[in-house]
């Protein structure tokens, strides 16, 4: 099997961190949800789902249906990026709601329930109200990502919510910056780049 680099979370948001598991870290697009098994390292990086739930649900599958649900989650990805893209950079409105039918009817899916457990911590035990969720079917995998969408849509300033302005980056982010002055997805490889061609640049006016 191939090395994968481990997927992108330069976001500040959950939710820009699942539109950007695709993206062009070097020359070559790489897309982390290209698969099954990919959404699955993909949810495992994101902490969205534990992991015995990953290994009941892949043991239960039949062959082929993990890949039809990252056919799935690929196709919620875009859909969402549309939506993020068309009402970025001023305040969301309650109009947006006409627009979140699809996203409202994965979460209506969604078997979570509440139970009390033990929580163990260095001061001794205690009880926690903890959410937990029933993973029936490999398409209940969509479910915690349905959720990390809702809460970006419900929580976040879309205000604030930028594209990386380095060429031929595609990533996003949310600038939490004092004064909303974040420009790259990373200063170490796009804000880098864009100092090495302004230099490069003044070099030639130069001569």
């Amino acid at each position: 099997m191939q090395h994968r680099a481990p997927a992108i979370f330069i976001a500040d948001s959950l939710g820009l961190d699942f539109l950007n598991s695709i993206a062009t870290p070097v020359d070559t697009p790489v897309d982390w949800l290209d698969s099954g098994d990919g959404l699955l390292r993909w949810l495992a990086q994101a902490k969205l789902v534990p992991a015995h739930a990953q290994d009941e649900l892949k043991a239960r599958a039949m062959p082929g249906e993990l890949d039809k649900v990252a056919d799935q989650a690929r196709a919620l990805r875009e859909w969402f990026r549309g939506f993020v893209r068309k009402h970025m950079g001023r305040p969301l409105t309650p109009k947006a709601l006409n627009e979140l039918g699809s996203l409202n009817r994965l979460l209506e899916r969604d078997e979570a329930f509440s139970r009390i457990s033990r929580h163990r911590h260095h001061g001794g035990d205690s009880l926690e109200l903890q959410m937990m969720r029933r993973w029936r079917s490999p398409e209940s995998l969509l479910l915690p990502i349905g959720e990390a969408l809702a809460k970006f849509v419900c929580e976040e300033d879309f205000a604030d919510i930028k594209a990386c302005e380095g060429h031929g980056c595609t990533l996003m982010f949310a600038d939490r910056t004092r004064r909303r002055a974040r420009r790259w997805c990373s200063m170490a490889v796009c804000g880098n780049r864009a100092k090495q061609a302004a230099h490069r640049n003044r070099l030639k006016t130069k001569h």
